[in-house]
């Protein structure tokens, strides 16, 4: 593993916690706009929001087309990891510490993902106007969850094996 692994990495990482990040504030967005849609209809008033249903539709099908080349991507990255080198030394450690720390940024933000959607389809339970592809946002927001307890899980066996390598190397 080079270090323009591990930095690639650690980027990825960045980028996955950035796409966590945005789709949570996204949500909250569309949240928004559909409080007002309900509260519109429920007053009998005509839903000024005309572009809500394709905007949340666009939303959806571009978080699934990224969900999955994060998922592609870091699949091979998780293979890559797990078979490694025993040559890196310090700089592997520092690399993997990185890593670690950014695997629990990303997971943060993954919880702040997992309550812009439950605050989501609290709202959405009560729209009946028309059909939404929430089967497509759940499936994202599982997969990102999914993934970010996978990564998480990969830091914290990378530091053992780092710490263990750590070990041997200096006599302990």
């Amino acid at each position: 593993m080079s270090g323009s692994f591990f930095d690639e990495v650690l980027h990825q990482t960045d980028a996955l916690r950035a796409t966590a990040a945005k789709t949570a504030d996204d949500l909250r967005g569309f949240s928004r706009r559909l409080e007002l849609i309900l509260s519109q209809d429920h007053k009998k008033i005509s839903v000024r929001d005309t572009g809500f249903v394709m905007d949340f539709s666009s939303f959806c099908t571009a978080l699934r087309q990224d969900m999955d080349q994060k998922m592609d991507y870091w699949q091979q990255a998780r293979t890559q990891l797990r078979k490694g080198t025993d040559k890196e030394g310090y700089e592997k450690f520092l690399a993997i510490k990185s890593f670690v720390n950014r695997s629990k940024t990303l997971s943060r933000a993954a919880d702040e993902l997992t309550t812009a959607y439950a605050q989501f389809m609290r709202l959405y339970k009560n729209y009946t106007l028309s059909k939404l592809p929430v089967w497509l946002l759940t499936s994202c927001c599982e997969d990102l969850n999914n993934l970010t307890g996978k990564i998480l899980f990969l830091a914290r066996e990378q530091t053992k094996k780092t710490e263990k390598q750590k070990g041997v190397e200096y006599g302990g």
